[in-house]
């Protein structure tokens, strides 16, 4: 049986774990703030706020720069439904776009839904792969689009453009002109779920790169504050000898990391280039593999501008419809090997085809998912495992053919 990803789970994870057990401090505490600077140093960014998942890390960005009913934010229509999902939680609008070859935000298609009620443009990463944020940054910047922006609140009127974040869900590691994601755009957020290459069980981090006219110290605290239900305090802060008395700011959400789930992501982050290398490796070998078939189409993970994380291997078989892909998974997991899809495009889903969302409209995205299988990358994967998994995935191509 090759599993699709299950958890990195060794002695190292189980005595950092342990250790925050014994330490008698649980929930967010010393651990969280020690993985917080880990992650900022390592992607150098200004400031970095654990956070209990992606989803709240981008929807408290979204709320801070205060966008709200009658706002649009652009986001791409391939992706997992967590990046429209907090557009309308905060009462916005979602402007899909479609998406490049590469399964990448395509910034030609950015240019021309950008109105003067785009607050946001959320940016994905998809498989680990940076998107074209010289171009994303270029238009956002240029005056031709600029003369739209209508601030409404003070943030919004300091920035004086849509803010741009990098759902970042899969890209630690990965690099743009070589800039680590995570500092390239004004906020990137990264997840720790449990199948990501680094994670913390359930988790994820808010990194701040916002322009020299914000403190983005000041704004991870504000950010802390919102987690943490208004409150001017976290635990850590009120066991000092006195300092119980705390005060409510605002209404705000419970989304902080706590201590338990941040000691697995310290046992990770220290050798994450490690996992990197694994991971490479294995494309490479998926790559390799599948080099002299014609109906493989391979997944770009670098090139002259940007290198992946690695995290999800999308191959394309070339011709395939979508009938003919899930009966490929389904032939693959009588076989004992696990595949999976990444993702229904948001116009397939129930929820945005009655807003009148339609996937004609995103031929780009549809053509990519309709033949994309996602295959197993994971760090205790053998190389043995790829070459009898991509050997089983030839076979079954073929017979399909």
């Amino acid at each position: 049986m090759i599993p699709f990803s299950p958890p990195k789970v060794d002695q190292r994870v189980i005595d950092e774990v342990i250790d925050a057990l014994n330490s008698g401090w649980i929930t967010t505490g010393p651990k969280t703030k020690i993985l917080e600077s880990k992650v900022a140093d390592y992607v150098n960014s200004p400031a970095v706020l654990c956070v209990n998942s992606c989803t709240s890390g981008l929807f408290l960005m979204l709320k801070w720069f205060g966008i709200q009913e009658g706002d649009e934010v652009i986001v791409p229509a391939y992706t997992y439904a967590a990046s429209a999902n907090i557009i309308l939680h905060c009462g916005a609008k979602p402007v899909m776009v479609d998406v490049k070859e590469d399964f990448t935000i395509d910034p030609n298609e950015v240019a021309q839904r950008i109105s003067s009620k785009t607050k946001a443009i959320i940016a994905v990463d998809l498989g680990g792969l940076p998107c074209d944020y010289d171009a994303l940054i270029n238009i956002v910047c240029s005056d031709k689009y600029v003369k739209y922006f209508e601030p409404n609140n003070e943030n919004q009127a300091k920035l004086a453009r849509p803010l741009i974040i990098t759902d970042a869900a899969h890209s630690i590691g990965a690099t743009f002109a070589n800039k680590k994601v995570g500092s390239i755009t004004d906020v990137a957020v990264f997840s720790f779920h449990a199948v990501k290459n680094l994670t913390t069980a359930e988790g994820g981090a808010i990194c701040l790169n916002l322009p020299k006219c914000f403190d983005n110290k000041s704004i991870y605290n504000t950010l802390r504050i919102k987690s943490l239900h208004g409150q001017t305090k976290d635990a850590l802060a009120k066991t000092k000898a006195g300092a119980w008395e705390y005060d409510i700011l605002e209404p705000g959400f419970k989304y902080n990391m706590p201590d338990v789930l941040a000691a697995i992501g310290l046992a990770e982050i220290d050798r994450y280039e490690e996992t990197l290398k694994k991971r490479k490796a294995i494309y490479d070998a998926y790559s390799s593999l599948f080099k002299n078939y014609s109906w493989a189409l391979t997944p770009i993970y670098e090139d002259d501008k940007r290198q992946s994380s690695y995290h999800l291997y999308l191959l394309r078989i070339k011709g395939f419809s979508e009938k003919q892909r899930n009966l490929l998974i389904e032939n693959m997991a009588e076989r004992g090997m696990a595949t999976n899809v990444h993702y229904k495009p948001l116009p397939l889903l129930s929820l945005y085809k009655s807003m009148g969302y339609k996937i004609e409209d995103y031929p780009r995205s549809y053509s990519l998912y309709k033949n994309e299988i996602s295959l197993p990358v994971y760090f205790n994967l053998s190389l043995e495992n790829v070459q009898e998994l991509g050997q089983a995935l030839i076979e079954e191509v073929e017979s399909l053919l």
